[in-house]
C-alpha cells in the first residue's frame, strides 16, 4: 500500500484495527463521530476533543498537511492509518474517509482510552511543549 510523506508514525497493524473498530462503535453514535476536513476542523476550533484517525494515502497531502499541526497545539492524539478506503468503510460508508474525529463515549470509553494512550500528537518532550506554546502565542 503506498502511503504519502507526512504519515508519519503510520499505526502498526495492531493499533490501526483498534483505531477501526473504534469508529466503527463511534459511528453507531451520532454526535461522536466528526467526519471529514471541514467538520474536523471546526470541531477543533470549537475545542472538541477526542482522538484524530488520519488516512496515510490522501493525495495531494496539502488537503490535510495542517491538521497534524492543529492536534498537536490543541493536545489531541492522533494516529495515521494505512487507507482511506478502510477508514471510510469503518465509517459505515462507501466512499473513503480522510480524516476522522472520534469523540469519547460510555459505550466504547474503554477501547477509546487505549487508543488515545497509543496514539501520537499530544507534546511529552519539553522541545514539542516549547513549540506549542510558541505557537499559540502566535495567535492574533
Amino acid at each position: 500500500l503506498q502511503v504519502n510523506v507526512i504519515s508519519k508514525p503510520l499505526a502498526s497493524r495492531k493499533l490501526a484495527k483498534k483505531l477501526y473498530k473504534l469508529v466503527k462503535k463511534s459511528s453507531k453514535h451520532q454526535h461522536f463521530l466528526r467526519q471529514g476536513l471541514k467538520d474536523v476542523q471546526k470541531a477543533i476550533r470549537k475545542n472538541e476533543k477526542g482522538v484524530m484517525i488520519l488516512a496515510g494515502n490522501v493525495s495531494p497531502i496539502d488537503v490535510y498537511s495542517h491538521i497534524p499541526g492543529l492536534c498537536e497545539e490543541h493536545e489531541i492524539p492522533y494516529a495515521f492509518t494505512p487507507s482511506r478506503e478502510q477508514l471510510g468503510l469503518a465509517a459505515g460508508h462507501r466512499r473513503p474517509a480522510i480524516v476522522l474525529l472520534v469523540r469519547p463515549h460510555e459505550d466504547y470509553q474503554e477501547l477509546y482510552d487505549e487508543v488515545s494512550r497509543l496514539s501520537v500528537g499530544v507534546p511529552s518532550s519539553p522541545a514539542s511543549s516549547l513549540m506549542s506554546a510558541h505557537l499559540r502565542s502566535m495567535k492574533p
